[in-house]
Order: structure tokens, then C-alpha cells, then sequence
């Protein structure tokens, strides 16, 4: 059986990556399509498998910024020449799934979100978008939804990264699909040096952009007179930090040994941002740290309201303090947010991937 896999762009390491980087484990001789790659960010993980771009990867700044030819891309798309393969899997928050398969091929498509910036979210892009950005959302949004639905009837099989996005593609495709959570790099962030203290201070991690709402976490450790750590960068960073009150800390780009000391050090993850998944608080609890976060979105799945955190159900300043006070009532234990924690394992992962894959698969009899 002959299998490629499909990324959007490979410039970078993150979640979608890494869900790649497990399908490479689990298919070892497939070929990678996508639109960039950025080798020397990335290459270590893929370096065992042929790399194919599109033509986009050739045109300038493509591989530090892939996003700006998102309108060229079901043209680079459909260049691509797939005939000889039998099964396409493709790993997916932009058009790719709108690739053209062989007759008799199956299409595997482990959805992170159908694009957020066409459907749900396009109000809020919008907002942030430069006048280019704004023009160009206007010009596109219409002939690439009308894109991205046609393409999605040429899958035979959608995974959905959350129960929050299987929600979306039956919504926004028509479709159903089987949950299958992202894995997430457990057993680093589960080694916490030995002697490693619990601190007086709440936590923000992750990039500092607007949906994620950083600038509730901040104002509600400034009522409350609480210290709070904000661990990323983004385009809010300085704004952030300009009106922060002084117990706000910001460490703007902190190591995943750094990250790791800081989960396990802090009273709370407070994570009021809406995500589709949500990688971060699956990493705090495997550090033995509980979360506090918005009740919806994927954390939904990654948090238990009461063993290993708690929800708040609106995204104010008011809710999140209201949490906080909640949460200073209780007692937390380290082992059950670890526990939580396993349930997302690199190993889960590709059991579940694969048993969800296994009617597109050969059988024993047919690989004998």
C-alpha cells in the first residue's frame, strides 16, 4: 500500500506537526506533500521521508509566512500528481484535503478544525487584519469556503482532533467523525526535577493573541492582587506587558525545560482562550499542575472539573475571579492531574489513530 501524507506547510513545531511526526512513525515509508518546508526548522523529525512542496514553497517568504498564499493554494494543490498512491492521509486546518485521489484510493483527513478564519472565527480575524488582510478576507472568503465544502465530500474518512471540532465538521461538512486527541509530549513534562517547590503564582502560557484572551488572566490577578507569569509571545506581548499591573511577569520565550519548571511550579494554568484542542493545560496537568480554564472548546476533553481543575463558564474578568476564589477553597492533588494527563499519551495516539484508519487498512490475510 502506497500512502502520502499531507500538511498544510512545515515551517514550524507544533501541535499539527507533531500529530505528522506520529503518522510518520506509524507509516515510516509514506511520502510528505505540503506547501513549504522549512528544512532546517523541521527536518530532523521528517528527515526520513521524501519531502515534496508544492510551488508555493518556491515563492518569497513562503517558507516564513505560508499563510499569505493561502488563495493560491487549491491551484498548487491540484497540480499535485497522486496517482499512484492508495491511501491519502491528510493532517489538516487549510485546504489540503482538496487534493485529488487515484480511483479506488481512500482519503484519511485528521482534521484540527475546519479553518477557523472562513467559518466561526472570521468576525475576529477580521478585527486583527491589516487593510491587505481585510481585502483579502473580503476578496477570498467566498470562492475558498465554496472550495474547502466541495472538497470535504472527497473524504471517506474525517478524524476530528476534539469533541469541539467533530462538532464543527458535522455543522460546517455535513459530516461525521471519530475522536482522536492529538498526542502530547506526556512524559517530558511528567519529569519534574525532583525537589521542584510549588510557588505563589498563577500561569499563562502559550501564544499572546487576541482569541486566547491573555488580557483576562492578567486583569484578574491585578483585582485580586495575585502574581501571575505570562509564558509566550505574539503580537499582544507589548500591550500586555504595557498595561500589566507589577505582579505580572513575562518571560517572552521560555525553553520547554523552562516551560516544564514552570507548570510545575504554579498554583494554576489559567487558560481563558476558546481552543480547538488545547495543548497547553494537557502539558500543566502532566506536571502535576490543575487547570482553571473556559468551560468549552477542547478543554472540554482535557479537563476533569474537580479532579484535575475547573471551568468558568463565561470569558469575563468577573467568572475568571470568581474561579480563582473557587479554587483557592479546595485542595488539588499532583497525581490526578497526571492522570488526566495520560489519557493523551503519544502511545494513545496511534492506537487510536489506527484503529480508527483500520477499515482503509490491509488486513492481515490481504498482507500475507
Amino acid at each position: 500500500m502506497r500512502v502520502a501524507l499531507l500538511h498544510y506547510w512545515l515551517t514550524n513545531m507544533r501541535g499539527g506537526e507533531m500529530v505528522l511526526a506520529e503518522l510518520c512513525e506509524l507509516f515510516p515509508e509514506a511520502d510528505i506533500f505540503t506547501h513549504a518546508f522549512a528544512a532546517d526548522k523541521v527536518a530532523s523529525l521528517f528527515s526520513r521521508h521524501k519531502v515534496r512542496e508544492t510551488f508555493i514553497g518556491r515563492l518569497p517568504g513562503a517558507r516564513r509566512n505560508c499563510q499569505k498564499y493561502l488563495p493560491l493554494m487549491p491551484a498548487a494543490l491540484a497540480r499535485l500528481d497522486l496517482r499512484e498512491y492508495d491511501l491519502l492521509i491528510s493532517s489538516e486546518s487549510g485546504p489540503v484535503k482538496g487534493v485529488k485521489k487515484a480511483p479506488g484510493a481512500k482519503h484519511i483527513c485528521y482534521c484540527h478544525t475546519p479553518m477557523r478564519y472562513l467559518y466561526d472565527m472570521y468576525d475576529v480575524y477580521y478585527r486583527d487584519a491589516g487593510p491587505a488582510g481585510k481585502l483579502a478576507m473580503k476578496l477570498f472568503r467566498k470562492p475558498l469556503t465554496r472550495y474547502d465544502l466541495r472538497s470535504a465530500e472527497s473524504v471517506d474518512l474525517f478524524i476530528a482532533n476534539s469533541t469541539f471540532v467533530a462538532e464543527r465538521i458535522r455543522r460546517i461538512y455535513g459530516r461525521e467523525s471519530t475522536v482522536v486527541h492529538p498526542p502530547v509530549d506526556v512524559e517530558f513534562f511528567a519529569q519534574v526535577p525532583p525537589g521542584t517547590p510549588k510557588e505563589d503564582f498563577y500561569l499563562v502560557a502559550g501564544a499572546c493573541v487576541p482569541y486566547k484572551h491573555p488580557e483576562l488572566a492578567i486583569e484578574a490577578c491585578r483585582r485580586m492582587g495575585r502574581k501571575l507569569v505570562v509564558a509566550g509571545s505574539g503580537p499582544l506581548w507589548k500591550k500586555l506587558r504595557k498595561n500589566a499591573g507589577a505582579e505580572a511577569v513575562f518571560i517572552p520565550s521560555p525553553s520547554k525545560e523552562e516551560l516544564r519548571r514552570l507548570y510545575a511550579s504554579a498554583r494554576a494554568l489559567l487558560f481563558p482562550g476558546i481552543e480547538d484542542f488545547g495543548i497547553v493545560p494537557v502539558e500543566c496537568q502532566a506536571a502535576g499542575t490543575p487547570v482553571i480554564a473556559c468551560g468549552a472548546g477542547g478543554a472540554l476533553d482535557t479537563v476533569r472539573p474537580g479532579r484535575s481543575g475547573l471551568f468558568f463558564e463565561e470569558q469575563t474578568v468577573e467568572t475568571l475571579c470568581r474561579a480563582i476564589e473557587e479554587f483557592e477553597g479546595r485542595r488539588w492533588e499532583s497525581a490526578l492531574c497526571r492522570e488526566s494527563a495520560e489519557r493523551f499519551t503519544r502511545e494513545v495516539f496511534r492506537r487510536k489513530f489506527m484503529l480508527a484508519a483500520a477499515p482503509f487498512l490491509p488486513s492481515a490475510d490481504e498482507k500475507r
